[in-house]
């Protein structure tokens, strides 16, 4: 590396005053880059699988309050009409619900809705009685999202 001093005489009143500058272009040595890169390597190895974790933790809270919701929109159905709904479309008709929510987890609008039969029909009817997921996949438990 090619060093350069550049020498300054200033006059300040009746002294003179010598300065050094040194003009150089010094740049990161490889090991230095390695090095920052490889710590770099070692943060994100230990983000990435954490801001995972609490995405499928945030989508399985979804996913719990959306099917309570739609339990409580058909509880509140049934005790105020006398029966229990044909289905979501009439919870969201009737507005019970605004619309359809959600699963967060196959991220689309359809359910499995439980169809049974009606203990508050005289005629035997049936209606929904449950929501559940239709995602096939496992919460971080193991148990898997259509059992909730």
């Amino acid at each position: 590396m090619l060093l350069r001093s550049v020498v300054i005489n200033t006059v300040i009143g009746k002294r003179t005053v010598s300065s050094c500058k040194e003009n150089s272009a010094r740049g990161f040595t490889l090991l230095e880059l390695l090095i920052a890169m490889f710590i770099i390597i070692v943060l994100l190895s230990v983000a990435i699988p954490t801001y995972f974790r609490s995405v499928q933790q945030a989508r399985e809270s979804v996913l719990k309050e959306n099917l309570w919701q739609m339990r409580k929109a058909i509880d509140q159905y049934a005790a105020d009409k006398g029966r229990l709904p044909r289905g979501i479309s009439e919870l969201v008709d009737s507005q019970y619900l605004r619309e359809v929510p959600v699963d967060p987890v196959s991220d689309n609008t359809q359910w499995n809705e439980v169809v049974g039969e009606d203990p508050n029909s005289v005629d035997g009817g049936t209606g929904l009685k449950d929501v559940r997921s239709l995602s096939e996949d496992v919460d971080s438990e193991g148990r898997p999202y259509k059992e909730y």
